[in-house]
């Protein structure tokens, strides 16, 4: 995909992030410049302002295989909650991806053994701002 689409992030989120890259080891980690990217095109709004259609952190997103009928879902977390499948880290190059998408978007995913799908982001299934909690 050469054009990314418009990304919003919570105010919280963006707080947490950043906190987190400077409280990494290394800033050389991969992931982290992907990560840093992202934050710095995305539009950032209080979380009671966030649409409940949009990524946030911990939300949990149902994706399509465009190229087949195969569907999956992940939850965008961050790296300490990493801790079963079904969890995406934020540090991951398509977890800093997925934050700020909203319902409908495509994205480029890498195969495992190279070469990329294209996903549609069919449903946001769980979004902690949608559900009341603006604090987490």
């Amino acid at each position: 995909m050469n054009k990314k689409p418009k990304i919003v992030i919570t105010s919280l989120d963006a707080e947490r992030l950043y906190d987190l890259i400077e409280t990494l080891p290394s800033k050389s980690l991969p992931g982290i410049k992907d990560l840093e990217a992202e934050l710095a095109r995305a539009i950032v709004v209080d979380p009671k302002d966030i649409p409940a259609t949009v990524v946030t952190m911990n939300s949990s997103v149902r994706f399509k295989v465009e190229s087949s009928s195969d569907e999956f879902c992940l939850k965008l977390v961050y790296p300490k909650d990493v801790d079963a499948s079904g969890k995406i880290s934020i540090l991951a190059p398509v977890g800093s991806a997925l934050l700020g998408l909203s319902e409908g978007d495509e994205i480029e995913w890498p195969k495992p053994g190279g070469g990329v799908l294209r996903v549609h982001l069919k449903e946001i299934t769980f979004q902690p701002e949608r559900s009341g909690i603006h604090h987490r």
